[in-house]
This record gives structure tokens, sequence and C-alpha cells, in this order.
């Protein structure tokens, strides 16, 4: 058996009494909530995104130049939070060039290019730096 009381809960036989109290108010978390519905955090991720596709461009191994001027971004804001997608639109025969250069492929001659990591070094100083960042705007608020 379970009695609900004000501030108190108390179960059954073994009667345990439980009670709680506070002081102050909510104010500082209202104001925070009230800032984050906002989207306080948002603000600066259009330029989260252009540093990463710079990111990206300088650290693209060049051939002919054309992947790495064919990094894009897309910005996704919905209930759930917002996300930055980092696209390259350089493609070849329906296979994405950049996607190519990072994992490899096979040749049309039976051999094989092995893939050169550059997308993952590029881009996590990105990371850090958006981290620190929203960190930052977070104990702020």
């Amino acid at each position: 058996m379970l009695l609900e009381g004000r501030n108190s809960i108390l179960w059954g036989k073994h009667m345990a009494f439980i009670t709680f109290s506070h002081k102050g108010d909510f104010s500082k978390t209202e104001n925070f909530l009230k800032k984050a519905r906002q989207n306080a955090f948002y603000k600066h991720l259009d330029e989260y995104a252009r540093t990463g596709v710079e990111a990206l461009r300088e650290s693209t191994p060049i051939d002919s130049g054309a992947t790495a001027e064919s990094w894009t971004y897309e910005i996704n804001m919905d209930s759930n939070g917002a996300s930055i997608t980092w696209i390259n639109t350089n493609t070849n025969r329906g296979e994405n060039i950049a996607i190519l250069i990072q994992y490899g492929h096979g040749t049309g001659t039976g051999g094989y290019v092995h893939g050169r990591d550059f997308i993952n070094p590029a881009m996590r100083p990105v990371f850090d730096q958006i981290a620190e960042n929203v960190w930052k705007e977070v104990t702020e608020l």
C-alpha cells in the first residue's frame, strides 16, 4: 500500500517516511530554459558549417580541384535539435568522388586504390571548437 502526501511518501507496514524541502526559486533554471527555447544555441550554426566546409576544402587531395571545390552543407532544425550535414557534390558515373578518395575504390582494370583518410583529421578540430563554443554558451546562460 502506497500513501502519498504533499511532501512525503509512506509505504505500507514498514512505514518509511520521506520528506523534502527546498528554498529559493527556479528563476535561473527558468531563464536558461527560456533562452534554450529561443534557439540561442543555434545562432552560430552557419558559421560552424562554413568552417567545416573550409576545413574539408583545404584537406581534400587535389587532382583537378573539382572535389575540393564541391563541398557544401545543409543545416536541419527540428523539434529534437539541429544538425549540420557536410556534402560533396562531385560525382563521376554516379559515384561520389570524396567517398572514393576517403575509403578507396576498385579500378576498371581490376586494381585497387587505397583510401586516404582526409575527412576525419580535417573535421576533428572543427568538432572540438564547436563543442568548446557550445559548452561556453551553455554555461554562460
